[in-house]
């Protein structure tokens, strides 16, 4: 029918809407730059691209006077570790915790209420309780990340598992497998895409969780950095630190989204399925 909402585009026009928002955003930054700067060369709200790729390349590809260390990667890799740490242990500690409560009712009368209350709590209402529990070190950012995640990928994780046909529980123990060959044979595997689903949606609050706790305590980071360089007005250092954030984080999920293709196959065609009309 030729209603609009039955128009679906094709992959050419999908590309070019795709596009469009990234070009136009580009083009008003220039334009608004450009008058910025006209009136005044000095100043520094909204610098030219060319003054943010001077920055860059002084960040990335100039050693530090001080360290001689090259100050955009050493505190990419910093906030990578961050991220990896505490993502990895909040998905572990989700997966366990979701995992029990969608599937034994026992452990599911005790954690399900825990863990819907502990979702309402601010993660980073928790930051200084950890800064005066775990000290200002790692162990205090790595947890905070975890501790934010951690619920969200709990719950999704016992709601999906709660959704799985009762007949396959069923039908696996009519044939003799106990509880922990149903767990390790039917349902794990079907959780794990889910998973890796339930990270990717996190991810955004991870990275939120990451720049507040570098912002606070820490003496790299990209979080860190940023908070540093405000001190002087540094947007042409400012602006470059946020969009490679927001790139690292677009190819985290990228990644994750391959990976779970490649693993789970038939997890994408159901998805393809389900959302196709």
């Amino acid at each position: 029918m030729s209603r609009l909402i039955n128009r679906r585009p094709g992959r050419a026009l999908s590309i070019a809407l795709a596009v469009l928002p990234f070009v136009l955003t580009l083009l008003a930054y220039q334009t608004a730059s450009s008058m910025r700067l006209a009136e005044n060369p000095q100043d520094r709200l909204l610098p030219s691209f060319a003054a943010m790729g001077d920055a860059f390349h002084r960040m990335a590809f100039t050693p530090d006077q001080r360290s001689g260390a090259y100050l955009f990667w050493t505190d990419t890799l910093a906030s990578l570790k961050r991220v990896a740490l505490g993502v990895g242990s909040g998905a572990t500690a989700g997966l366990l915790l979701g995992g029990a409560a969608g599937l034994l009712p026992l452990l599911r009368a005790a954690v399900s209420p825990f863990l819907a209350a502990l979702a309402m709590v601010p993660p980073l209402a928790l930051l200084p309780i950890l800064f005066i529990a775990l000290g200002m070190d790692e162990p205090s950012k790595i947890t905070l990340i975890a501790i934010g995640v951690a619920p969200f990928i709990a719950r999704d994780i016992e709601a999906r598992i709660r959704e799985l046909p009762i007949e396959e529980l069923i039908k696996a123990q009519t044939l003799g497998a106990g509880s922990w060959r149903i767990i390790w044979r039917i349902v794990l595997p079907q959780m794990l895409p889910r998973l890796l689903d339930a990270i990717r949606l996190s991810l955004g609050a991870a990275w939120l969780f990451l720049i507040a706790a570098e912002a606070i305590a820490s003496t790299e980071g990209l979080g860190y950095r940023i908070f540093l360089v405000r001190r002087y007005l540094a947007m042409d250092i400012i602006l470059p630190y946020v969009v490679w954030i927001t790139l690292l984080a677009w190819l985290t999920d990228a990644s994750l989204r391959a990976l779970t293709h490649a693993l789970f196959p038939w997890h994408t065609a159901q998805q393809l399925k389900d959302t196709t009309p």
